[in-house]
C-alpha cells in the first residue's frame, strides 16, 4: 500500500480548509507530547457539528468538545499517523492509524478513516469516523485477540 499522502481536488472556501490543510491540523492535534490538543482545530468546526463513530453520535460544539476532553482524559499517550487524504467537493476523506495507550491496558493501534463535510463557509459541519474499535484493541491482548478473530470469521466471515 502506498503510504504517501494523496491530495485531490483542493477545495476553495472561505476558511481555506482543504485536504492538505486538514491533514496538517490533525497531525498537530494528535502528535503533541502524548495528549491531544484540539485548541487550534476547533475554530474550523461549525457550532452545529454532527459527529458519529462506532461508539457515539452527538450534535453541537458543546457535546463535541466534551467528547474530545473525555478522549484526552482516558489516554496516557495518543498519536495519529495520517496515511492519506483525498477530497471531493465539500467532502474530505482521511485514512489514519491511531496509537492509543490507555491508563491500565497495553497500547493499541486503531486503523480507521474519517469523512468530514464542509459547509458553505468552509467549516466542518459533519464528521463520521469509521474503525473497528474492539477488533483493534482485542488484537493486542494475548490469546484473546486470536480467539476474537476466529469467532468473527466463523460468525461473519
Amino acid at each position: 500500500m502506498n503510504e504517501q499522502p494523496i491530495e485531490q481536488e483542493k477545495g476553495s472556501n472561505r476558511t481555506g480548509l482543504n485536504a492538505e490543510r486538514l491533514k496538517e491540523l490533525w497531525s498537530k492535534t494528535y502528535n503533541t507530547e502524548g495528549k491531544p490538543d484540539w485548541s487550534h482545530i476547533l475554530p474550523f468546526y461549525d457550532e452545529d457539528i454532527y459527529f458519529r463513530d462506532s461508539i457515539q453520535e452527538l450534535q453541537g460544539m458543546e457535546k463535541f468538545k466534551a467528547m474530545t476532553e473525555r478522549l484526552t482524559d482516558r489516554s496516557n499517550d495518543l498519536t495519529m499517523k495520517i496515511v492519506r487524504t483525498a477530497q471531493q467537493n465539500k467532502d474530505i476523506f482521511i485514512e489514519w492509524e491511531m496509537t492509543i495507550k490507555f491508563k491500565r491496558n497495553p497500547s493499541s493501534v486503531l486503523y480507521g478513516s474519517s469523512r468530514v463535510t464542509l459547509n458553505d463557509e468552509g467549516k466542518i459541519i459533519e464528521q463520521r469516523d469509521y474503525y473497528d474499535l474492539w477488533g483493534d484493541i482485542f488484537d493486542n491482548i494475548p490469546r484473546f485477540g486470536k480467539a476474537y478473530r476466529r469467532f468473527m470469521k466463523k460468525k461473519f466471515g
